[in-house]
């Protein structure tokens, strides 16, 4: 009991040291002013994808004894993060668009 409770704490720890080591890059503007409203719908759409890919492969990795669970996890993660920002986004435009139809001329 003890020895897992160990083990527990030091994954923690490691997790919690690779949390820390990642440096938070400055908010920076994505959205250029030329750009259109469905090029930056796209862009999202295609972060999203490249989000599940690289969760697949770190799977895969994870799978083969390549990659460690808590990067595992961490990737599912963000591209579960993603794909839920792609499906609200989608809502609220069906939603927008329901509304515009229904407004009265």
């Amino acid at each position: 009991m003890v020895t897992s409770v160990n083990n527990a704490l030091n994954a923690y720890q490691a997790a919690l040291s690779r949390i820390n080591s990642v440096k938070a890059s400055p908010v920076e503007e994505t959205v250029k002013p030329e750009e259109s409203f469905g090029a930056v719908l796209k862009d999202v759409v295609n972060e999203a994808v490249d989000a599940q890919k690289k969760a697949e492969i770190t799977t895969i990795n994870g799978i083969a004894g390549k990659a460690d669970i808590q990067d595992v996890v961490l990737a599912i993660s963000n591209a579960e993060q993603a794909l839920e920002t792609v499906v609200a986004v989608r809502d609220t435009a069906i939603k927008a668009y329901n509304s515009i139809m229904q407004m009265n001329i």
